[in-house]
């Protein structure tokens, strides 16, 4: 039984990690922390955990007594508490903040997508988990980057769920501003660009030419839906070869040859891609669940890997359907 704590407790993240881990063979979960709901029943918070778990959050921090640390923290946080918290010798972390994403000589942090690097979290420590605009992307990209197919710009246009913004209300993540409304924010310059660029950039080290990313807000509550488009002149048959034989060996990211719509992967730790060909043009279609596929679904399917697991325990959820 992999014993388990968790920092950061009280937000959507850690509400969908908290549902996976109760659920989970292999996982007990023996402390969540959180200064704000300390003493406060975790079902209080997330009342889709009511007549589900019994747990409270505490202030407390008995890192000795677990095998794994999970920081549903935000970003910045994780690495002020690892520099004011001396971690146990054998305690192994995945951090879904962005503090560990980017490689540095200063942190041994692996990062975190297992269709890119699942032999090296399998050995690793540390996990920086990926973010979910980044998740979603990179494996509608990551087969031509494999083959140097990124010969030209990419252009995404993606769109995401309120819930991608946190739990907390904002100007422009509460209903009354959300519903029946859509914006765009960060064009060109979202922070997960880096982490995209340095993935690309392991696969295909010649890759220089820009990424034109534009992020949407959606009036929807979870998932992403992407679109990737490129110029090559490679057939569609010959691409979806390489994409079959890319993601053969992978648990939950599947090719479909049907126009696919976001409900497929709602509540699922699946992404989806569709591919099209319009003259010499690859148009991408790409979608996962922000919360799960693209958070703590990736988390625990990166546990599962850690500890030696079969990848897919305790992740065969279902979509939310119609």
């Amino acid at each position: 039984m992999i014993r388990i704590g968790i920092i950061g407790g009280a937000g959507y993240t850690a509400g969908e990690l908290i549902r996976l881990l109760i659920r989970h063979p292999d996982a007990e979960i023996v402390f969540i922390h959180s200064t704000s709901h300390a003493g406060d029943k975790v079902a209080d918070v997330h009342g889709d955990l009511f007549g589900e778990t019994n747990l409270s959050f505490t202030g407390d921090l008995p890192l000795d007594d677990v095998d794994l640390l999970f920081f549903c923290t935000a970003h910045g946080d994780t690495k002020k508490f690892i520099d004011a918290h001396p971690l146990p010798e054998k305690l192994k972390v995945i951090d879904l903040s962005a503090d560990y994403r980017i490689r540095s000589e200063e942190h041994a942090f692996i990062y975190g997508l297992p269709e890119l690097n699942r032999r090296q979290i399998c050995k690793s420590k540390y996990v920086a988990n990926p973010g979910c605009f980044a998740t979603c992307i990179q494996l509608a990209v990551l087969p031509l980057a494999k083959h140097l197919m990124l010969g030209s710009e990419l252009h995404v246009h993606a769109i995401t769920g309120s819930t991608g913004a946190g739990v907390r209300p904002s100007a422009t993540s509460h209903f009354s501003w959300r519903s029946d409304n859509i914006s765009i924010y960060k064009p060109f310059e979202h922070q997960h660009l880096a982490e995209i660029r340095q993935s690309l950039l392991q696969l295909q080290h010649s890759f220089r030419s820009p990424i034109n990313f534009i992020p949407v807000r959606g009036n929807f509550t979870r998932g992403i839906f992407a679109t990737t488009y490129i110029d090559t002149r490679i057939s569609l048959d010959e691409i979806r070869r390489i994409y079959d034989t890319y993601y053969d060996d992978h648990s939950f990211t599947f090719l479909t040859d049907r126009n696919p719509d976001l409900k497929q992967v709602v509540n699922t730790n699946k992404c989806l891609l569709h591919l099209q060909k319009h003259g010499d043009k690859l148009l991408i279609i790409s979608m996962i669940d922000n919360l799960l596929k693209g958070a703590s679904g990736q988390a625990v399917h990166n546990m599962n890997l850690l500890f030696g697991l079969e990848e897919t325990v305790g992740l065969h959820l279902k979509p939310s359907g119609f």
